[in-house]
């Protein structure tokens, strides 16, 4: 009996090991049955053992593979999605190096959010020259979310609150309502001048560089001897024309006519433009033309059509291409909402300045312009001076430029990045108008390389913020009709320090939070002193100015009693 009843603990003791172990299976084994409870047991007990035991080995079984499934499935996951963008990075790569070609661009269905960060931080190879793709602006993406709308109605409140504030104290001080405008009267006074000067400067610009190129092409056909003499002179020619025709005849029209600020601005802003895009086309096209008469690869030379280059005049680029990615249809809905709300940002500045600008400024002259009077402006001058930052971006870099690549079919809406995620002023400054970054990359920096041999990229990188700087001061003394290089010295001394020590490295939020508030008080400081010098000229003019005292800055030195007639602004 005692061997019979050891048998059956050494028989239990050999079958347990030939059974698959589980984890959830040993414990739950280990806690339910022992050998004591198995010597006890009848054959039909044994039998019910079993089965539990069979029982909890196929639940753990089930669990078990239900846990290698879900294993295995995220691992094909994550394969499959580096597969996928892998295919991305490469198709991309692929279509950008490829001939632009008019692509018809459908925006539905949406981009997924990879697609759209591949899109927004493409780089074209590098030795090519900007590649358009199709592709919506940031904001039209951000607006689909409710979140970032909100903000939007946020902004059109405040404009709300403004025009019920400016209608509350008129009818107060007034005893009726003011609904006049004055302001926006005054600055885009002399209307019909400004639509003549630019119809002359627009028909100029068409004709004289397209006629120029296609005469100068034509004498490097090799029929001509001495071509590098042509060149000399079609060369000599247009640049005299930029000089005279676009550069010295519309600031004459400005000055001689005394056009209020905002007409000033539409034609000196267009001249700039109209030299950059002819610029843009003959930097373009004369290496074509060049490599043409080098390899005589065809009977003529790749001379653009007069309808090309028309487009690319009107179209909201800076960088010349024969074609560009196009949309199939236009839309006339998305076309009218921009437009009005370009118009809307016109008002929303004329309550800014009306509401927070000319009331500190118009009595300026009371006291003489010491450190504490300029502190106490800046600071004052910070909350109208972001407003009419972002109202500039919304109306100009996001309406006006979409509005216009609406109405042209043009697909490639990238006109600026997302600069207020910028860590770096660097960063701010490629992100912020991409439009006109992109001239300077590839037609200051880039060319500027290429003539000193890749050695003096510090050097380069100066000459781009010195242009960039001459060019905002020259706009702002024509439009202003004074001369006070404020925003001259923020380019070339903060901004090129800042430049350096907010680099690309910077990552942290941290430096968001630096890089907004030296942009804040920056606004600040133009609004301050540009509208000081503003009233100090009205207030202390000069009868008969010399040279120096033209250069110095009126402000410094004006003071006078309370200015009761503000007619003039």
């Amino acid at each position: 009996m005692e061997s019979g009843g050891e048998s059956v603990p050494r028989s239990r003791c050999r079958a347990i090991p030939e059974m698959p172990t589980f984890p959830d299976s040993d414990s739950s084994l280990g806690g339910k049955f022992s050998p004591g409870q198995h010597r006890q047991g009848s054959g039909d007990n044994h039998i019910t053992s079993n089965g539990k035991i069979e029982v909890e080995q196929v639940i753990s079984k089930k669990l078990q593979l239900k846990r290698k499934a879900e294993f295995l499935k995220s691992d094909l996951i994550r394969q499959f999605d580096s597969q996928v963008n892998d295919f991305m990075d490469s198709l991309i790569e692929e279509s950008a190096s490829l001939e632009p070609a008019p692509v018809p661009a459908v925006f539905s269905p949406p981009l997924s959010d990879k697609e759209r960060s591949k899109l927004r931080h493409f780089r074209p190879p590098r030795g090519q020259g900007k590649q358009f793709v199709s592709r919506r602006s940031l904001l039209d993406e951000l607006f689909e979310v409710n979140h970032i709308r909100t903000i939007y109605h946020m902004f059109i409140a405040l404009l709300i609150l403004f025009i019920l504030s400016t209608l509350v104290v008129d009818f107060i001080d007034e005893g009726r309502l003011v609904l006049d405008f004055d302001l926006l009267v005054y600055a885009f006074g002399q209307f019909p001048l400004v639509v003549c000067t630019w119809i002359c400067m627009f028909l100029s610009a068409l004709l004289v560089p397209y006629t120029l190129f296609q005469l100068w092409s034509q004498t490097q056909s090799g029929s001509y001897s001495h071509p590098r003499l042509y060149s000399l002179l079609f060369g000599s020619v247009f640049l005299l024309y930029e000089a005279l025709g676009l550069g010295f005849l519309p600031t004459y029209v400005v000055v001689t006519n005394s056009l209020p600020p905002a007409s000033c601005f539409i034609i000196i802003v267009e001249q700039v433009r109209l030299m950059m895009k002819a610029h843009s086309f003959v930097r373009e096209n004369v290496p074509r033309v060049l490599a043409w008469a080098k390899e005589k690869t065809s009977p003529s030379p790749a001379v653009p059509q007069v309808s090309q280059y028309l487009y690319f005049l009107f179209a909201p680029t800076l960088i010349y291409r024969d074609k560009y990615p196009r949309n199939p249809t236009i839309r006339w809905g998305y076309v009218a909402t921009k437009l009005l709300q370009v118009l809307g940002c016109l008002f929303y500045a004329y309550y800014v300045f009306v509401r927070l600008c000319i009331p500190q400024f118009r009595s300026i002259g009371l006291h003489l312009f010491d450190l504490k009077a300029m502190v106490l402006c800046v600071f004052n001058s910070i909350l109208p001076g972001v407003l009419v930052l972002f109202l500039g971006f919304f109306a100009f870099l996001h309406c006006w430029l979409n509005a216009f690549a609406e109405m042209l079919r043009f697909a490639d809406r990238m006109f600026y990045k997302d600069w207020w995620n910028s860590t770096s002023f660097a960063n701010y400054y490629r992100t912020w108008n991409v439009v006109v970054h992109d001239w300077l990359y590839y037609y200051v920096y880039r060319d500027f390389l290429w003539m000193s041999q890749k050695r003096f990229r510090p050097a380069a990188m100066l000459f781009v913020f010195t242009v960039s700087a001459v060019v905002h001061e020259y706009i702002l003394a024509i439009c202003f009709g004074f001369f006070y290089p404020v925003l001259f010295c923020l380019f070339m001394c903060f901004g090129m320090m800042l430049n350096f020590i907010l680099h690309d490295q910077r990552k942290s939020p941290i430096w968001n939070i630096i890089m907004w508030t030296s942009l804040f008080l920056g606004q600040g400081v133009i609004i301050c002193l540009y509208s000081h010098e503003w009233y100090a000229q009205r207030y202390c003019p000069l009868k008969e100015p010399s040279f120096l005292e033209l250069l110095k800055p009126r402000s410094w030195s004006c003071q006078r009693g309370f200015v009761v007639d503000s007619e003039r602004l």
